[in-house]
C-alpha cells in the first residue's frame, strides 16, 4: 500500500502548519517509522470508529456508505450481551437506558462484512465540582525544605503544606506529578517523564513514618542534604533506599500487625496491576536494559510468568517493590483525608504528565497502545522556533481502540485515587498528538489524529466515578472548536496571565475569564512573577543561547499594559499580592499562587529546551516550611484572595 496512503488511513497527518504559520511536509523517512509504529486495526467499513453515547442525549450513529442493509449489532458488557437488534436504515437508534461504561459493539451487515467496535457510555459532563471560588496553594513537592526531610520534600511536608494552607484560606494543593520514576537513576528526575504514571515516586515517602523504621541515617550527611540549594537526588536516594529496605525487613517480622493486614489489602485491591509492576521492577534491575532487548521471554507481560516469579526466588524483592508503594499511597491518601478534615474544597490538585519513558513499566505494560519509538512534542512555535520533542512515549490511537481505552482510563483512574482536581498536561493530545520519530529533529514530527469524543468520553467517565474535576492544560496552538468541545464535556479551562491577551497585545480584563477555568500568574515552564518584572527569564535563556521569543522593548511595553489593566481595576500597585488581587477577581472558579510567587522567587522551576544547562526540577524554595509565615505577607494575601476564602480559612 502506498505510504501516504496508509498514513491516511492511520490518522497521520502529512502536512499540517505550525505555530509560526509555516507550512510543513512530513519527511517520508520519518513517516515510515510513524506508520510501523502503529498496530493494524480492522478497517472501518460499516462504522467510523468507536461509539460514544452521552446521558441525556440522542443515542444514534450513522452507517458508512459501504454497509449493505440490513446490519445486525449485538452489544456485549465483556462476554454478556446486554442488548442486540436490527438496522434496515443508514440511522440506527442504539439503546438508550445502558449503564455507564465501556461495552464492545458487533456488527455484521447483509454481505457479511463484520466488524467490532468499542462503545463506551458516558455521563453527560465529567465532574464539574460543588462550591463557587476558591483557590490552591501551588508547590513543586521536591522542593520544599523543612528541618525534618531527607533533603527533598515528602509526604510529611505535604500535610503540613496543607495545614498551612488551609490557615491562608486555600482550598487545597497543588504539586508538580508524583509519578513513579525510576529509582536506580537519580539523573532521570523530571516528573515529567516518568517509568509510570500508575504508580507513584516513592522518594517522597516519609521515611520516618514507615512501619518497621527504625534508625536514621548520620545526621551531618541529612543536614548537607538539607542545606544544599538544589535536591541532591542521588544522595537523597543514597540514604532513603536503604532506610526503606531496613524497614522492609523490620516489618515483615511483623506478620500479624494491623499495618500487615493494611498492606495485604492494599495488595488485594491493585491486584494484577500491582502484581506486573512488581514483576517489571525485579526485571528492570535483573536485566539492566530496556525492555526490550531483555529475553524473549520476558519481552511481553505474561501473568503466568509473572505469577511464577513473585513466588520465587525473587518474591522478596517485589515484596519490597509493592511495600514502598503501599507506603506512598498509605501517606498520600492521609494528605488527602486530613485536606478533607480540613474543610477545603478541593484538597488535592495533581499534575499528569502527557507521557512515560519508553523503557519505562507503562510502555512495557501497553505496548499495543504506547508507541515506544515515537516521542510527544510539539512544532515550532515563537516561544519554541525548532520546535520541542519531549521524549516520552505516548497512546497511540489504534492500539486504544483495541482495548476499548481501558489503558487510558487506567491511567486516568490512578491520577484521580487520591485528588480533587487533575489536570493533564498538553490536554490538546486528547485531539492530535505531535510526535517525532527517535533520531529525527522535533520539526521532522506529524500530527496524528485522536479519538476525541472517545477520551473526552473516557475522561468523564472516570470524573464522574471518582468526583474528580478535570482541568485541561490547552496552551499553545488550538485547533478550532477545540475548548468549545472540551468544555460542553464538562472538562475546564487553564488561563495563564502571561497569555491572556488580545490582538492588540493588550491583557484581558477580569470578565474575560470564563467560570469553569484554573487561572495562574504562570506555569513551572514560565517565569515566575518576580522574574518577568526583572526580565530574568529573558536574561537566562540568553545566556543559556535559547532565543527567548520576546525582546526587552516587548517585555516593557507589556509591562506596561500589565499596570494599565490593574489600574484599570483600581489596582494601583503591581506586585505579587496585586496581580493575585486582579486574578482572584476573575468568575474563574480555581485560581492557583504559586509559593515561588509568594516568596519572590526569580529562577523558573523549568526551562524547556535545556538538560545540563539549567538546574530544572531540582531548584529549593529559599526558605523551609516552618518559616514561610514569616516570609510572605499573609495579611495582603488574605485581602488578595478576600473574595474566595473558605470558611476553613476564615
Amino acid at each position: 500500500m502506498d505510504l501516504y496512503k496508509e498514513a491516511h488511513q492511520l490518522g497521520i497527518l502529512t502536512e499540517f502548519y505550525d505555530g509560526q504559520g509555516q507550512r510543513r511536509v512530513t519527511d517520508e523517512a520519518a513517516l515510515e517509522i510513524i506508520v510501523q509504529a502503529f498496530p493494524r486495526p480492522t478497517p472501518h467499513r460499516l462504522l467510523s470508529g468507536a461509539i460514544v453515547i452521552r446521558s441525556g442525549q440522542p443515542a444514534r450513529s450513522r452507517l458508512n456508505e459501504a454497509a449493505q442493509l440490513p446490519v445486525v449489532w449485538t452489544i456485549k458488557r465483556g462476554d454478556v450481551e446486554v442488548a442486540s437488534g436490527e438496522a434496515g436504515e443508514a440511522l440506527v437508534e442504539w439503546p438508550a437506558d445502558l449503564p455507564a461504561g465501556s461495552y464492545r459493539l458487533d456488527l455484521v451487515d447483509a454481505s457479511s462484512c463484520r466488524e467490532d467496535v468499542p462503545l463506551l457510555v458516558a455521563p453527560e459532563k465529567a465532574f464539574v465540582g460543588d462550591f463557587d471560588r476558591g483557590w490552591l496553594l501551588a508547590v513543586q513537592l521536591y522542593g520544599i525544605r523543612s528541618g525534618r526531610n531527607w533533603g527533598m520534600g515528602d509526604f510529611t511536608d505535604l500535610a503540613n503544606l496543607i495545614t498551612l494552607g488551609a490557615k491562608l484560606g486555600a482550598d487545597g494543593v497543588g504539586l508538580n506529578p508524583l509519578h513513579a520514576l525510576f529509582d536506580d537513576r537519580p539523573g532521570d528526575f523530571s516528573p515529567y517523564a516518568p517509568n509510570s504514571r500508575l504508580f507513584l515516586n516513592a522518594l517522597y515517602v516519609d521515611v520516618d513514618q514507615a512501619p518497621g523504621f527504625r534508625k536514621r541515617p548520620d545526621s551531618k550527611v541529612l543536614a548537607q542534604l538539607r542545606q544544599a540549594d538544589l535536591v541532591d537526588y542521588k544522595g537523597v536516594a543514597a540514604l532513603k533506599w536503604p532506610a526503606l529496605r531496613a524497614a522492609f525487613k523490620a516489618f515483615m517480622a511483623m506478620p500479624d500487625s494491623a499495618e500487615a493486614a493494611e498492606f495485604k489489602a492494599y495488595r488485594a485491591e491493585r491486584g494484577e496491576l500491582l502484581a506486573r509492576f512488581t514483576c517489571f521492577e525485579v526485571l528492570r534491575h535483573r536485566f539492566q536494559q530496556p525492555w526490550w532487548e531483555w529475553p524473549a521471554e520476558w519481552r511481553e507481560p505474561d501473568a503466568a510468568r509473572c505469577a511464577a516469579l513473585l513466588n520465587g526466588p525473587d518474591r522478596r524483592e517485589a515484596d519490597f517493590v509493592a511495600y514502598v508503594q503501599w507506603l506512598a499511597e498509605r501517606q498520600l491518601r492521609h494528605c488527602r483525608e486530613l485536606a478533607h478534615r480540613l474543610g477545603m474544597k478541593v484538597g488535592l490538585y495533581l499534575d499528569v504528565a502527557v507521557g512515560v519513558q519508553s523503557d519505562g513499566f507503562d510502555a512495557w505494560n501497553e505496548q499495543g497502545a504506547i508507541s515506544r519509538t515515537l516521542s510527544v512534542g510539539a512544532p515550532p512555535d515563537p516561544l519554541n522556533t525548532v520546535g520541542q520533542n519531549w521524549g516520552l512515549a505516548g497512546f497511540n490511537a489504534p492500539g486504544l481502540e483495541l482495548k476499548n481505552f481501558e489503558p487510558f482510563r487506567e491511567m486516568m483512574r490512578a491520577s484521580m485515587r487520591h485528588a480533587g482536581a487533575i489536570r493533564l498536561d498538553h490536554v490538546l493530545g486528547l485531539k492530535r498528538l505531535y510526535l517525532v520519530p527517535h533520531g529525527f529533529p522535533a520539526k521532522q514530527g506529524a500530527y496524528v489524529q485522536m479519538p476525541f469524543d472517545a477520551l473526552l468520553a473516557a475522561t468523564a467517565m472516570e470524573s464522574v466515578a471518582n468526583e474528580c474535576i478535570v482541568i485541561g492544560e490547552d496552551l499553545g496552538t488550538v485547533p478550532e472548536g477545540f475548548r468549545e468541545q472540551m468544555a460542553d464535556w464538562g472538562l475546564w479551562s487553564y488561563k495563564v496571565m502571561i497569555f491572556e491577551r488580545d490582538d492588540n497585545a493588550r491583557f484581558r480584563d477580569v470578565d474575560a475569564y470564563p467560570p469553569n477555568a484554573l487561572v495562574t500568574l504562570n506555569t513551572h515552564d514560565l517565569s515566575t512573577y518576580a522574574g518577568w518584572r526583572s526580565f530574568g527569564d529573558l536574561t537566562t535563556k540568553r545566556a543559556l543561547d535559547i532565543d527567548p521569543g520576546e525582546t526587552d522593548e516587548e517585555r516593557w511595553r507589556a509591562l506596561g499594559l500589565w499596570d494599565e489593566v490593574l489600574r484599570h481595576n483600581a489596582i494601583e500597585r503591581n506586585d505579587v499580592y496585586s496581580a493575585i488581587s486582579f486574578l482572584s477577581r476573575t468568575r474563574s472558579r480555581l485560581l492557583a499562587v504559586s509559593l515561588e510567587d509568594l516568596l519572590g522567587v526569580v529562577d523558573q522551576p523549568n526551562i524547556p529546551g535545556t538538560i545540563d544547562e539549567h538546574p530544572n526540577w531540582q531548584r529549593k524554595m529559599p526558605v523551609a516550611i516552618e518559616g514561610i509565615t514569616g516570609a510572605i505577607d499573609a495579611e495582603a494575601l488574605k485581602a488578595a484572595t478576600a473574595e474566595r476564602i473558605s470558611p476553613a480559612g476564615v
